[in-house]
C-alpha cells in the first residue's frame, strides 16, 4: 500500500535522486528540460508515493507549456524506484494525477514518451504539436482532459509565461 501526497520542497532532492537512478545520466539536457527552466511545477499536480515505512517509491511531476497560443500540462518525469516496478505504481500516480489536472481546471496533457505504455492512459500521438529538437514526433503524445481538448491544437511548445 502506498500513500500519495503532493510533493513538498523538502521531497525535492530526494524526488530528483530516484529520477537520477531511474533515468539515464545526462537527463537534464533533453528538451523537455528547456521547458522547464525557471518555471515551477504546477502546484498539487506533482506527487510522491510512500510505502507505509515512508520511504519513497515513485514520483510524478507536471509542468506548464504553451502549445502555440494555448495553455498545456507536461507530465514529466514520472519514475517508480526500481524495487518497486511492477506494482501499478506509475499507473497509480499517472491516473491520480491526471484526474487532478482535470479537477484543477486544465483541458490537455502531453508527454514525451514511449507510445505502448502511456497508450494504455489514454494518450494518443499529437500530430502538429512540435517539441523543441532533438525530440522524436513520434513520441510526442497528448491526452485530453475535457472532450476534443487537443482538437486542431497545432505549433511550437514554449516556456510558460504568465501573461
Amino acid at each position: 500500500m502506498f500513500t500519495l501526497a503532493r510533493e513538498t520542497p523538502a521531497d525535492w532532492w530526494e524526488v530528483e535522486a530516484l529520477y537520477d537512478l531511474c533515468f539515464a545520466p545526462g537527463r537534464e539536457a533533453l528538451s523537455s528540460y528547456r521547458l522547464r527552466d525557471d518555471v515551477s511545477p504546477v502546484d498539487g499536480l506533482s506527487l510522491t508515493a510512500r510505502d507505509p515505512e515512508g520511504i519513497l517509491g515513485g514520483a510524478i511531476r507536471f509542468w506548464p507549456v504553451h502549445v502555440g497560443r494555448h495553455d498545456a500540462l507536461l507530465l514529466g518525469p514520472v519514475a517508480v524506484h526500481p524495487t518497486r516496478q511492477g506494482e501499478g505504481l506509475g499507473g497509480l500516480l499517472i491516473q491520480h494525477s491526471l484526474e487532478l489536472a482535470r479537477d484543477q481546471g486544465w483541458s490537455r496533457v502531453m508527454l514525451v514518451g514511449d507510445a505502448p505504455y502511456y497508450s494504455r492512459f489514454g494518450f494518443e500521438k499529437l500530430e502538429g504539436v512540435e517539441m523543441p529538437p532533438p525530440t522524436n514526433p513520434e513520441r510526442v503524445l497528448g491526452y485530453d482532459l475535457v472532450p476534443d481538448a487537443w482538437e486542431g491544437i497545432t505549433g511550437q511548445v514554449t516556456r510558460w509565461s504568465k501573461g
